[in-house]
């Protein structure tokens, strides 16, 4: 089987779409499942001087404006569409998914089969989202004029789990995929502990010390409930001062207008440790050397991140916006809560009320999440059975 994923971007720094893409791909090589990328990437991108990938990437950008528009995207995909089996688009709102639906209707047969992930983009928390009534509505016009065929003319469309599959039908008209399949999302397994992934982590928090911490590791943006965590753990800390881990709040963003609120929140706290993004080594030392892992989400449609912590044997305090919660709440990896303030309090107070055999109990049971439900073998399978 050849298989294109057609992509907006793939670097690292735009958080779950591509890392999902990259595992997805490393999982389908391994059953013998030739993948090439097309993204709309610019060919001398700064970030791709640190990234080797093992597949071939067509970077046909620079994509312009929030849509990403490039002309030369729908050219390549004429002349090159039916090189491939199947083409599965990743991700919406944006040109690539639009000009794959020309490309296609351009296409003499024989042409590939077109299936649409879109990666939590369905979700309607986009379109009741406090602070996003204007995108809402760009949104709903969008839909009308592009979006609605991009999705209904494909193949079909792939999710990540259930709870993704029954959002999807909520936030527009006349949604009608010709099919839905689950195929879950794989992530890798994490390489093996070794000091020198503590290390590379201690020389990223220096303030740290040994003292045990709490471990949020995504993007600090208001979706991802930042402020409800600073918030629940500042009452925390103010209860019980000598005792609270501290808490490491990890990602990109920091930056951004909502990154520096975060930031001035967190100067009053001084056990809360801001490092920016974790890549490599340091990453994996701040998985294996946290408490738990937290994430209070308002919407969060797999949580690679959420996974990974899982992989490391670590237990995961999310809200019940993550839609794999319920798999990690009926695998007792974890605890889960409204995202509300309320709800992170009692995660945050639950967790660490628990005494020190139930946690390390719940740690063994977040690893058989995640070799039960999200090990990129099982994952893979499902997708090679959904693609067939």
């Amino acid at each position: 089987m050849k298989l294109l994923h057609v992509v907006a971007s793939l670097d690292p720094r735009q958080g779950g779409v591509c890392q999902a893409v990259r595992t997805m791909i490393a999982g389908l090589a391994d059953q013998g499942v030739a993948n090439e990328v097309a993204t709309l990437d610019a060919p001398d991108a700064d970030w791709q001087a640190g990234v080797a990938d093992p597949f071939a990437v067509h970077a046909l950008g620079p994509g312009r404006s929030s849509w990403s528009y490039s002309a030369q995207l729908i050219p390549w995909l004429a002349a090159n569409l039916s090189r491939f089996d199947e083409v599965i688009l990743h991700g919406l709102w944006q040109y690539h998914g639009y000009a794959l639906r020309q490309a296609m209707q351009r296409l003499a047969a024989p042409a590939p089969r077109v299936f649409v992930m879109p990666h939590g983009m369905l979700d309607p928390y986009f379109q009741r989202a406090e602070g996003r009534r204007i995108k809402a509505l760009r949104n709903q016009l969008y839909w009308q004029l592009i979006e609605k065929a991009v999705i209904n003319k494909a193949t079909g469309v792939l999710f990540t789990c259930e709870t993704e599959r029954r959002l999807a039908h909520e936030p527009f008209p006349a949604y009608r995929p010709q099919q839905e399949r689950i195929v879950s999302l794989g992530v890798e397994e994490p390489p093996a502990y070794t000091p020198a992934m503590r290390q590379a982590f201690q020389e990223k928090c220096p303030t740290l010390a040994d003292r045990p911490y709490l471990l949020f590791l995504s993007r600090i943006h208001e979706k991802k409930g930042v402020d409800l965590l600073l918030q629940a753990y500042a009452q925390l800390a103010a209860a019980s001062p000598a005792t609270v881990p501290a808490l490491v709040l990890a990602g990109p963003g920091l930056d951004t207008p909502y990154g520096q609120r975060m930031q001035q929140l967190a100067a009053e706290l001084p056990t809360v440790v801001l490092p920016g993004m974790l890549t490599g080594a340091a990453k994996w030392g701040a998985f294996y050397g946290c408490e738990a892992f937290v994430l209070p989400s308002h919407q969060e449609n797999f949580g690679i991140a959420v996974v990974e912590a899982l992989a490391c044997g670590k237990p995961v305090l999310v809200s019940d916006q993550v839609n794999i919660c319920q798999e990690i709440a009926a695998g007792q990896g974890g605890l889960v809560a409204p995202d509300t303030l309320a709800g992170t309090q009692h995660l945050l107070a639950t967790w660490t009320g628990l005494p020190p055999a139930a946690q390390a109990a719940m740690g063994q049971q977040a690893r058989q999440v995640y070799a039960s439900n999200f090990a990129v073998q099982s994952a893979t399978t499902k997708l090679v059975a959904a693609l067939s």
